[in-house]
């Protein structure tokens, strides 16, 4: 027998404990969760329907499956904040549809519509007069333009792929439905430009004396390389082509397009083009650009506004000049717009923030003020009294809006206010008002006489309960026509007919998927109009409830209980809690139950709720409400969101369901940005998920999320509420999974490298998983089943098995 040499063992020991403690980092194949959990997720959802205008039919736009990673992996540009898919000339897609389905609500009867096996469609849209739809068909050389026919079902190509959809929607029907605008590509374009081998010079920025505060854009450009490609795919030429005869004509010539909406006299365009200088700090929307008027042959008729590069817009601000500018229906060819007052500038003292601006045909006049505006502009919905509308503004200081009734072409009638609350309470919220579409294409409110019609989620301590409200404008009295009932969740969707008797609803309930009905609202009931059917009937045992508790400075809090199927009561289980912090000015707000326990249940893509297939309960959606002035609420919120967690264990607890020793806790974005705090500041959870988050604030110094102080404004806060910065406190298990390719404002990749790496460093345990060509959200089918598979290894390793 040999004898071991004791320095050779020595070294033997030295390496194997050095490399033991060592982190492994590799890159690993794509994992598969259980076989039932595949099948699960590669069953197509059912299809996304809407209406058309007239009500009369319905489109059923069959899902394609989900994308591979290979599709991920293929080559995509960042340019500008989008990102572009060069051989589509669009921007990058990962949602695309199979086919679609023309119903008749009247009868039934459904045609389908003829495109070739194996199609990756585009969303289609309703012609004005619902007699087609058109959509684009990605082809391994580009988009083209189709068009279908709603009475037939068949469908044919227009145009080549020639579709240029990267800052445009690529196109849009024009009034008369027979005709379509199409943003082309430039015929004879060439090849894209070439990288330099070797660079002329450095890349450089200067700024002097100028103040731009902006948020942490992505994708931005960097050099005049991505200049040159911006130009090759953003520069396209205006199409009109006919949809019967197949003839083309061009309208203006060659440019950066984002629309050229169609006047309501359908004489003339409003066309907003990008122009020259381009920034490497903000994205392109904020470009300089112009606002033209051309007849329908591309002849400038009038410049409305040429605006700067809008590079020093505040925070929250707004950029000066006009801005939100429309064509206003029922009009033959008048404009709308707001300007700031305040110089875009929320934090300046005025006694008013914006005036609505109007000029009409000809042109020839200067703009007229309509009447200046109190607090922010948020939007203007028209009436069909001449000259009436409903005007919201609101005040971000207070998170409040108010809506009024204002005619636009009386100044002597005082605006009369109609809506005034919380922009959070749901409670009170009235609801939206309908719409409907004229036949030259314009959206106004749906009206029969003084009344409109209010839509809305119908909040309430027992959950959502959607309604169909009408409100008298003059009297201000309101009649409830329609209202879900409890137990179930029935939404409205869409009236059918003039005589306001029968609606579409979407009907769901806790076992029962979502389907559309006719719905009777004098006789109280429904005709079926779809038949979609339970994606997943072997979850159909899975028990789930709303359940309510409180925190302990006495603010009610609530979330959805999931058990899994063959759950016996007083067994204690595992639990997961995942969530997602958001802020509230008032503590009752704060406490409002949101959402509905009688809705269905989707068991899809990378969902938290698959938990509850691996023997956990599941407490989904558990509020985590940050209360306080909007200026400091931050100051408390790690331990608010401590008070929030240990609420929701407590009250588990008390139920007999938990192990309160078996709790992990998880979240996405912000709630990731949560997770690792609350595994920093206390030990109520074994191990946590944190998915795509920001974990060192000071890398988003001008504000993150509702925080409206900056780094050098208050850095103790931003120290404070940085897990990065209390990584050494981090001693729970943490699994950080985040794309590659992430490009949401401020969750940068680096940022799940860096806390990995701080964690590493003090001795903790932590997995980092990159995920290659996945953004803040993962799409790729391999991406989507190894998260799932990542997900249930941690919290077996850490918290079932604990």
């Amino acid at each position: 027998m040999k004898k071991t040499n004791p320095v050779s063992l020595f070294v033997f020991i030295f390496v194997f404990i050095l490399f033991s403690s060592l982190s492994l980092s590799a890159q690993e194949p794509y994992k598969l969760p259980p076989k039932e959990i595949v099948d699960i997720v590669d069953t197509l959802p059912s299809p996304r329907v809407t209406i058309s205008r007239t009500g009369d039919l319905m489109l059923l736009a069959e899902y394609g499956p989900m994308v591979s990673i290979a599709y991920m992996a293929q080559p995509m540009l960042r340019l500008a904040g989008m990102r572009i898919t060069p051989f589509y000339n669009s921007r990058h897609q990962t949602t695309f549809y199979a086919g679609f389905i023309i119903k008749s609500v009247k009868d039934g009867s459904t045609k389908q519509v003829t495109v070739p096996k194996g199609s990756r469609l585009s969303y289609p849209r309703w012609s004005v007069d619902g007699s087609r739809i058109a959509f684009l068909r990605y082809t391994d050389e580009g988009a083209e333009l189709w068009v279908g026919d709603t009475k037939t079902g068949k469908a044919k190509a227009l145009t080549g792929p020639i579709v240029n959809s990267t800052v445009s929607s690529g196109f849009s029907w024009l009034q008369d439905s027979r005709h379509l605008l199409i943003f082309a590509i430039l015929e004879n374009r060439g090849n894209p430009p070439r990288e330099p081998e070797v660079p002329v010079g450095p890349n450089i920025q200067e700024t002097e004396r100028k103040f731009s505060k902006v948020w942490t854009y992505q994708d931005l450009l960097k050099n005049p390389y991505d200049e040159k490609l911006f130009d090759y795919y953003t520069t396209s030429q205006i199409i009109e082509i006919d949809v019967i005869s197949g003839t083309t004509r061009e309208i203006g010539g060659p440019g950066v397009y984002l629309y050229a909406d169609q006047s309501p006299n359908g004489n003339l365009l409003l066309v907003y083009r990008i122009k020259k200088p381009y920034s490497y700090s903000v994205p392109y929307y904020y470009f300089a650009h112009t606002l033209e008027i051309w007849d329908r042959d591309g002849k400038l008729i009038h410049l409305l506004a040429d605006l700067p590069l809008a590079d020093e817009v505040p925070m929250r601000g707004v950029p000066t000049g006009p801005r939100s500018v429309e064509w206003r229906p029922l009009k033959p060819a008048t404009l709308i717009w707001v300007e700031a007052l305040d110089e875009g500038n929320p934090e300046k003292k005025v006694p008013h923030r914006d005036k609505l601006m109007t000029l009409s045909s000809p042109f020839k006049e200067k703009p007229k003020e309509v009447l200046k505006i109190e607090h922010r502009y948020r939007g203007i919905e028209w009436l069909k009294p001449e000259g009436t509308a409903l005007l919201t503004e609101r005040d971000w200081r207070r998170r409040w809006r108010t809506t009024y009734l204002i005619n636009v072409d009386d100044p002597n009638k005082a605006p009369k206010k109609i809506f005034d609350l919380s922009t959070q309470d749901r409670y009170n919220d009235p609801g939206d008002p309908v719409h409907t579409t004229t036949t030259a294409g314009e959206r106004i409110l749906l009206q029969d006489k003084d009344a409109i019609y209010l839509s809305g989620s119908g909040a309430s301590p027992k959950g959502d309960m959607p309604f169909l409200d009408t409100l008298d404008l003059k009297t201000m009295e309101k009649k409830r026509l329609f209202q879900s009932s409890e137990g179930s969740y029935e939404t409205f969707v869409d009236f059918v007919g003039k005589s306001r008797n029968q609606i579409i609803t979407r009907f769901e309930s806790g076992t029962e998927p979502p389907n559309y009905f006719l719905y009777s609202l004098r006789r109280k009931k429904r005709d079926a109009l779809t038949d979609f059917i339970d994606p997943a009937p072997q979850l159909a045992g899975v028990k789930k409830e709303l359940i309510k508790y409180t925190r302990e400075d006495g603010v009610e809090l609530s979330g959805t209980l999931y058990l899994p199927p063959g759950y016996k009561e007083g067994e204690k289980l595992p639990v997961v809690i995942w969530a997602y912090p958001r802020e509230y000015s008032s503590r009752r707000v704060a406490g409002q139950v949101r959402g509905s326990p009688h809705r269905f249940t989707f068991y899809r893509n990378y969902s938290q709720l698959f938990f509850v297939t691996q023997g956990y309960a599941l407490l989904d959606n558990a509020q985590m409400p940050v209360v306080g002035d909007p200026k400091t609420m931050n100051d408390t919120f790690v331990d608010q969101i401590v008070s929030n967690l240990k609420a929701a264990i407590d009250k588990l607890d008390s139920m007999g369901i938990i192990d309160r020793e078996r709790v992990g806790v998880g979240g996405h974005s912000y709630g990731a940005f949560m997770t690792a705090n609350l595994l920093a500041h206390c030990d109520l959870a074994a191990a946590g998920i944190a998915r795509s988050g920001a974990y060192n604030r000071t890398l988003t110094p001008f504000g993150f999320q509702n925080e409206r102080r900056t780094l050098w404004e208050d850095p103790e806060i931003y120290f404070k509420v940085s897990p990065f910065m209390h990584a050494h406190k981090i001693n729970e298990p943490i699994l950080l999974i985040h794309g590659e390719a992430d490009n949401n404002s401020g969750t940068f990749p680096i940022q799940s490298r860096r806390l990995y790496h701080a964690i590493k460093g003090h001795g903790a345990t932590a997995r980092l998983v990159m995920l290659p060509h996945e953004s803040h959200g993962y799409r790729g089918r391999e991406s989507v089943l190894h998260v799932l598979a990542e997900m249930f290894e941690w919290m077996d390793k850490y918290v079932k098995k604990k």
